[in-house]
């Protein structure tokens, strides 16, 4: 077991209410968030599906990286516990667990509600070609707007 800071063991073990953790590169980030998804989904009174988690990141990589962490600290666990079945689903689960970048968890979210926010259902992003042309377009019509009020 890592020696955790006072900080660090705050977060792991805090219960009630969301939580941020921002901290700097390399100061243990994953690691604690791997150690506190790991005590909820084991916790002997309330445990707690990885399913059920949101966990979102800022990249890709950071992402793919959080869930290969928490897959193997679950795979490790069902090694001390080759007979817990809630371990087994856990593993099961954490695939289809909501451990996202912070574009792609909005994304999704306006897709559910797409109604909500009067958008198309079949609305997509933009492709960085496309949208560096509307930016073209779009400053074009304001600049000609202003030419034509003399502003």
């Amino acid at each position: 077991m890592p020696n955790w800071t006072d900080e660090q063991l705050a977060a792991i073990e805090q219960r009630d209410g969301s939580l941020l953790v921002s901290a700097a590169a390399g100061s243990g980030k994953t690691a604690v968030l791997v150690e506190r998804v790991l005590r909820r989904l084991t916790d002997a009174h309330a445990p707690v599906d990885i399913d059920r988690f949101l966990l979102v990141t800022y990249t890709n990589a950071a992402a793919a990286e959080m869930r290969g962490k928490i897959a193997d600290a679950v795979t490790a666990r069902l090694g001390e516990h080759p007979d817990d079945l809630r371990l087994r689903r856990q593993l099961l689960l954490v695939h289809r667990a909501q451990i996202t970048t912070v574009h792609a968890f909005c994304l999704n979210l306006a897709r559910e509600q797409f109604a909500a926010l009067n958008l198309i259902p079949d609305f997509r992003i933009g492709d960085e070609g496309e949208l560096a042309e509307l930016m073209e377009e779009t400053m074009e019509d304001v600049l000609e707007a202003g030419y034509d009020r003399e502003d």
